[in-house]
């Protein structure tokens, strides 16, 4: 894409009524009259080229709505899980946008362009802290992608905060032009207490995600304003636990995972670089020695 383009794109998303516009899919996204939804998977399916194989429901017929062929499940052992204890799993299907060291309290959005480890956590000081100077990944998810995401390691959920946002879309153009595009969007922070060491897993909303949904938020529509939302785990159904592999949410359409770990907590496979391709269930690094058992 030429940059003149991707300015113009860029240009139209800001004038754009970007909430509408993504109120405006969920609701087609969710239409269950079966001759529009089989042509919307259908069309979906032909347009992104994705591998029907892997479902685990007959395509279009096993599945109620556009919505719900997008938040598939796979056939069993689709994605197996690498489980030695010490490595650390991508979450997603996906590419990679960026990954590397947290310089301080600064992370690498795009080339020329850095953003703020405060602002993309929007918490308290010590949360933030925890994560000066360690590891980030920035993994964007196309359309064509699995979209459900899963946990790269054992831990507990500790906490979980809703921030609106705009809704600008994450692909590469956007993200090379927009600065602290993923401070700006709305996004579901999830702190875990690891084992052996601490993560931070944030869902990055963008144009056109309808939703976000974990099992302890359950369905979160994007809201333009308002202030930090701090859910109630003591309220939830669902048990804080994961292992490594569980499902613990999904977008309802394409967007971006970010992974932070502390400092000197974990070592990336050199494979881990922007524009790398990432498969769930696959290693992306290795708790560092100091932290095993």
């Amino acid at each position: 894409m030429s940059k003149l383009l991707a300015w113009l794109l860029l240009a139209l998303q800001m004038l754009s009524p970007k909430h509408a516009m993504t109120a405006a899919v969920y609701r087609v996204a969710r239409i269950r009259l079966r001759p529009v939804k089989d042509f919307l998977i259908r069309r979906f399916v032909s347009m992104y080229a994705i591998d029907v194989e892997e479902a685990d429901h007959p395509v279009p017929d096993g599945y109620a709505s556009l919505n719900d062929f997008f938040t598939r499940s796979l056939v069993a052992d689709a994605r197996p899980i690498e489980r030695a204890a010490a490595t650390i799993v991508s979450p997603v299907d996906g590419t990679v946008s960026a990954a590397g060291a947290i310089e301080s309290t600064s992370l690498l959005q795009a080339k020329g362009k850095r953003y703020s480890l405060s602002d993309l956590l929007m918490t308290d000081v010590p949360d933030a802290e925890r994560f000066v100077d360690g590891q980030f990944a920035t993994l964007y998810l196309a359309p064509h992608n699995y979209h459900r995401v899963h946990s790269p390691m054992n831990g507990r959920l500790i906490a979980a905060r809703y921030v609106p946002g705009s809704l600008y879309s994450v692909n590469d153009a956007s993200v090379s032009l927009v600065p602290g595009l993923f401070t700006r969007n709305e996004r579901l922070i999830c702190h875990f207490d690891g084992e052996p060491v601490s993560f931070a897993l944030v869902f990055v909303g963008a144009l056109n995600v309808g939703s976000i949904s974990t099992p302890w938020t359950d369905e979160i529509r994007p809201r333009r304003k308002g202030t930090v939302q701090e859910f109630d785990l003591q309220k939830s159904d669902h048990s804080p636990d994961v292992k490594k592999g569980d499902c613990i949410g999904h977008f309802n359409m394409g967007s971006t995972v970010v992974l932070l770990f502390p400092p000197d907590a974990v070592t990336f496979e050199d494979t881990l670089v922007a524009g790398s391709e990432v498969r769930m269930g696959r290693a992306i690094g290795h708790v560092a020695q100091a932290h095993r058992d």
